[in-house]
């Protein structure tokens, strides 16, 4: 059963690349929240998912961010939708941070 309480600080990061780092946080049922702490220049490179929505909301920073061939870019309070098969990607302008809500859950991030 995953805990349904969770202290941020008590969650140790995975780090991905020298530049991006992530945080899994709550997680259950078909959802997952992540959170990717970004270093400038830190890049999600561009990627789609065939069983995955994605939903991510800008904590801190800001993001040159490209959804569906359109590019704009985010800073803190924006968010942006990624359906399944919908090609994403963000690159960090600055140190910034991103909330990735999943559904279903990626059970590859859990390996």
């Amino acid at each position: 059963m995953e805990k349904i309480i969770l202290k941020n600080n008590e969650i140790e990061f995975e780090e991905l690349e020298a530049k991006v780092k992530r945080k899994i946080l709550s997680r259950g049922g078909s959802m997952m929240a992540v959170e990717v702490h970004f270093k400038k220049g830190g890049i999600g490179e561009k990627h789609s998912h065939d069983q995955h929505e994605q939903i991510s909301y800008i904590l801190a920073g800001k993001f040159e961010v490209e959804v569906g061939g359109e590019k704009k870019v985010l800073t803190r309070g924006d968010s942006f939708y990624a359906g399944e098969n919908v090609e994403h990607g963000v690159k960090a302008l600055k140190d910034s941070v991103i909330l990735d809500i999943f559904t279903p859950q990626r059970d590859g991030f859990l390996a």
